[in-house]
């Protein structure tokens, strides 16, 4: 028995049998495909990228807290500090940014359980507050970065270092600073003038961060 199949080549009803319901429902539907392919925008096309970043947030978290400056600045200084003195070994040791990642967690932790939760200067436009509520991953991310700019050498050492072993040449501590601040800073300037093209675009990924990124979650 041979059955028959009839393609539907046009919409079952009509513009002018829909109605005004029918364009309120169509207006509707459009809206949600637009939020839709919005969102689906905003994720990354990489597909590692959009299992390991995420791409919510929450605004309520206290970021600039009184545990991230101390915990970031010494991660900073002392990560600065250990790379650049093994630096100079001939098999230099280098401890980077994931030990301070993992090792900050129990110390923010431990900071957000014994700081005083006293609010100081209360009812002031200046209010604010040591310890202003659980250790959160905002912090974490902060400190991580902090920790980031501490855990590479400085390459305009290698320069005070060359002049003074293989010139014999002295540089004062403020000639030397300056050419350190100088390169430091026109790297950063380059860094942030290239960030819309190499870090906001979501089709660009860096996979050694994703390990970082990852331990957030």
């Amino acid at each position: 028995m041979e059955q028959s199949f009839h393609e539907i080549t046009s919409p079952l009803l009509s513009n002018n049998e829909e109605g005004e319901g029918g364009s309120t429902r169509n207006r509707n539907g459009e809206g949600e495909t637009e939020k839709e392919e919005e969102e689906e925008e905003e994720n990354s096309p990489i597909k590692q990228v959009a299992l390991t970043v995420a791409t919510s947030d929450d605004p309520s978290l206290p970021v600039l807290t009184f545990r991230m400056w101390v915990l970031g600045s010494l991660s900073c200084v002392l990560l600065s500090f250990l790379n650049q003195f093994f630096w100079y070994r001939t098999e230099p040791l280098a401890i980077t940014a994931i030990s301070a990642q993992i090792a900050v967690v129990p110390l923010g932790q431990l900071m957000a359980a014994t700081v005083t939760k006293r609010v100081f200067l209360k009812g002031t436009r200046w209010e604010f507050s040591l310890n202003p509520g659980p250790f959160n991953v905002k912090e974490h991310v902060l400190i991580t970065i902090f920790a980031n700019s501490g855990a590479g050498t400085v390459y305009a050492i290698h320069i005070v270092t060359a002049v003074k072993i293989f010139y014999h040449q002295h540089m004062s501590f403020f000639l030397s600073f300056l050419v350190v601040i100088t390169t430091q800073v026109l790297g950063f300037g380059w860094a942030g003038i290239f960030r819309r093209y190499l870090v906001e675009p979501a089709a660009m990924w860096w996979p050694a961060n994703l390990v970082q990124v990852s331990l957030f979650r």
